[in-house]
């Protein structure tokens, strides 16, 4: 652990979910996979086609709303449904496969095994302080077995904008009665999660799996994410 800036006295502990407690790459990896077989199985005109497919149709929709990238959730299932009307199915057909691709995606996409020592990690610091979840994903804390360990978890589009805007923060700090600065966050992304968090005034710390050079520092940086015994 290595420290930039003193420490406020600290009551809530915030996780980022992806990277942070688990590798998300290859949960992403299989949920696509699981996506496409579905597709391919309910509309087989579409199965000699990619992610790469799908993707340029959830870029059209941001472009024509950029508001929509907040919850990422909706933008990938109206990307699908855009992606199947282009290839001239019915709407009303199209919105039916989306869904099914769409929960085919999200049933691994929640299929998450978090490490013992993680678990231990966030049983322990649990003991001393309250712990929240704010996440720009669509990962599910109670299917990895940690939901009780939680008060809660916050994720973009149904809770607010996506970080780093300070709306999830600043929401967990609101619904615990705190101050912002009474909450130290944790995360791997330095834009997401460093950046997020210091605007919304919150306490950062910053998981760096690369230990990269950057202008603005958080409070903490940690090599590895069972530093924060250390908070205890």
């Amino acid at each position: 652990m290595q420290l930039f800036k003193a420490l406020q006295p600290v009551k809530v502990l915030s996780f980022d979910l992806d990277d942070t407690l688990y590798d998300n790459k290859p949960v992403i990896a299989a949920a696509e996979q699981a996506m496409l077989t579905a597709l391919a199985q309910h509309a087989p005109f579409s199965q000699h086609l990619d992610s790469e497919f799908w993707w340029q149709h959830r870029r059209l929709l941001a472009k024509a709303d950029p508001g929509i990238r907040h919850d990422i959730g909706r933008w990938r299932l109206l990307g699908i449904e855009a992606g199947l009307v282009s290839l001239g199915l019915a709407t009303k057909d199209a919105v039916a496969i989306a869904q099914t691709a769409y929960d085919a995606f999200l049933a691994e996409r929640t299929r998450i095994t978090l490490r013992p020592e993680v678990k231990q990690l966030l049983s322990a610091l649990a003991q001393r302080y309250q712990l929240v979840a704010i996440t720009n994903g669509n990962a599910c804390i109670d299917k990895m077995g940690i939901g009780e360990l939680f008060q809660f978890s916050l994720q973009a589009g149904p809770d607010g904008r996506m970080k780093p805007y300070a709306d999830l923060y600043l929401a967990a700090a609101t619904r615990l009665q705190i101050a912002p600065a009474q909450m130290l966050h944790i995360g791997d992304s330095h834009r997401a999660d460093v950046m997020g968090a210091l605007n919304a005034g919150c306490q950062a710390a910053w998981l760096d799996h690369h230990q990269s050079s950057v202008a603005v520092l958080p409070h903490i940086r940690l090599k590895r994410l069972t530093d924060l015994y250390q908070l205890l």
